[in-house]
């Protein structure tokens, strides 16, 4: 059976050309032997509605993950916290299917619980009160309502006032709460969860009522690109480069 990728925290933006040819070089190569892709949030560094499909580095990728689709790979889109505006019309326009903010799939035998991860990060009041106001339909419609210009400078004056916010926070502030992964998981029935959002790849353990399940959290792609891949062996953090894995 063809294996399942997942990615996520591209941050994919003009500044970061390299980063954007390599996703559509994985895009046309090693996802084209997956049965799927996850793109588990933050494929863009900003998205400020569906509208942004007029920016050309937009519309490349749409077009690249719709070529993914068209070959035969299932294509999922989760929201993230840079981009939690991405809608139904980008969905379209990239083949792809449009998740909600945590849902449970069958992966090569084992249901998998899937999420952005800022949802865990429970001990960062501020932003899960950040996180409540935008969840409303309300608020986002009349951000949406706004012209494009409007949007686009709240959108610089957000990500400004989020670098000078994290500065100031301790790193465990920043990351998972151990609580809220154990409710996750208890909640969700499952042994297995995956996740982004932190930018600390990594593959933990916990157990829960007596039983050991697994956490993997997928690396960001500041650096490099990288990929998890999925089997019924397993999991695997691969890095990628061009042709080279």
């Amino acid at each position: 059976m063809a294996p399942t990728l997942f990615v996520s925290d591209l941050h994919l933006s003009r500044e970061r050309p390299a980063l954007v040819e390599a996703f559509q070089a994985l895009l046309a190569g090693p996802v084209r032997e997956a049965a799927a892709l996850y793109v588990l949030g933050d494929l863009f560094d900003i998205w400020l509605g569906d509208d942004q499909l007029r920016d050309p580095l937009a519309a490349d990728v749409a077009a690249a993950l719709a070529a993914s689709a068209d070959a035969g790979v299932r294509v999922y889109l989760q929201h993230g916290n840079r981009d939690f505006l991405l809608g139904e019309r980008f969905a379209r326009a990239a083949g792809g299917t449009l998740l909600p903010d945590a849902i449970v799939h069958p992966l090569h035998g084992t249901p998998t619980l899937l999420m952005h991860g800022d949802q865990l990060c429970t001990d960062d009041l501020k932003y899960q009160r950040y996180r409540a106001w935008w969840a409303d339909p309300a608020h986002r419609r009349r951000f949406l309502a706004l012209p494009w210009f409007a949007r686009r400078g709240i959108g610089a004056m957000l990500r400004g006032a989020s670098r000078r916010a994290n500065r100031g926070k301790a790193e465990t502030i920043m990351d998972v709460s151990d609580d809220a992964v154990v409710a996750a998981l208890r909640e969700h029935r499952v042994s297995r969860l995956i996740h982004g959002h932190t930018h600390r790849p990594a593959r933990h353990e916990h157990v829960v009522d007596d039983v050991r399940r697994e956490r993997l959290v997928l690396a960001d792609w500041y650096d490099r690109a990288s990929y998890l891949f999925v089997d019924e062996q397993g999991a695997e953090a691969r890095s990628y480069e061009g042709g080279r894995r």
